[in-house]
């Protein structure tokens, strides 16, 4: 289990776009990760998003779900993800089939599926109440910080 001041020195993320409270599971031999986002009333983007009717963006499920893969990364890098971080380059059958909402607990479940050099394949979705409601396939290209 990783708390956030842990995933801070692996991700370059910071508050108000850090969207990842928790690593709650990294299975090396499987290439997985598991992360938690508690979604409060105080996130910036409820502002906007919509007054009165408040829904947390996709993009940021999505991102959330990219950062855990993000801790994966540099955890199954050991100490050459130092000097590493892995950007978009495609994002893949994003599907959101649920909003969700202040006071919903985010669970990450991310899994790498093929890697070659600096070219990583993964997929991922977000959870509520067991529940999915994202899902995205994803292109990663590894770069120098």
């Amino acid at each position: 289990m990783l708390t956030v001041t842990e995933i801070m020195e692996r991700i370059p993320h910071r508050y108000p776009f850090l969207l990842v409270d928790r690593i709650i599971d990294i299975d090396r031999e499987n290439s997985t990760v598991t992360g938690v986002k508690n979604v409060t009333i105080n996130e910036a983007c409820f502002q906007g998003h919509f007054p009165g009717h408040p829904i947390l963006p996709g993009v940021l499920i999505v991102e959330g779900i990219a950062q855990a893969l993000g801790v994966l990364v540099f955890e199954l890098a050991g100490e050459d993800g130092k000097n590493k971080v892995p950007y978009f380059a495609a994002l893949e059958e994003v599907k959101f089939k649920a909003p969700v909402r202040p006071g919903d607990q985010l669970v990450y479940e991310a899994k790498i599926l093929k890697q070659k050099r600096n070219i990583i394949k993964a997929e991922g979705v977000a959870k509520v109440d067991g529940k999915v409601v994202t899902e995205v396939k994803f292109t990663f290209s590894i770069m120098d910080k």
